[in-house]
């Protein structure tokens, strides 16, 4: 079940977002598990398409989900992707950062700069 708090700072695709993300992580949604569509969840969830397209997005971005077009929106097979380790990797680094009390500026400032220096450097001094 989701559910979207009106008075958290949080925003709500951001809620539905890590809600959904953790019910995969945890098992409650297996892969293959078939999502309701973008509008049906919106309905639900008294909020706009918009916003649920938005987490759906970034879901299926981070490889989580997949959508087969007219076939539907399933759960991808989560933790065997290279993008779902770096999507872990930013949020415990996010966690780190929020703990330390400093701004989202500088958090990516400095992950900016860590990535840039990788990019330059050679595979065989990384």
């Amino acid at each position: 079940m989701i559910t979207v708090d009106a008075h958290s700072p949080v925003p709500p695709f951001e809620q539905v977002r890590v809600q959904l993300a953790r019910q995969i992580h945890d098992g409650t949604l297996v892969v293959g598990a078939r999502l309701p569509t973008i509008r049906r969840l919106a309905a639900d969830l008294g909020l706009a398409i918009n916003t649920v397209g938005r987490t759906y997005r970034e879901l299926e971005e981070a490889g989580l989900i997949e959508t087969r077009g007219r076939g539907g929106t399933f759960v991808a097979s989560a933790g065997r992707d290279h993008l779902e380790q770096a999507r872990l990797a930013a949020e415990q680094y996010a966690g780190t950062i929020s703990a330390l009390g400093l701004d989202l500026d500088t958090g990516l400032r400095i992950v900016g700069a860590a990535l840039a220096s990788h990019a330059t450097q050679s595979p065989d001094t990384r």
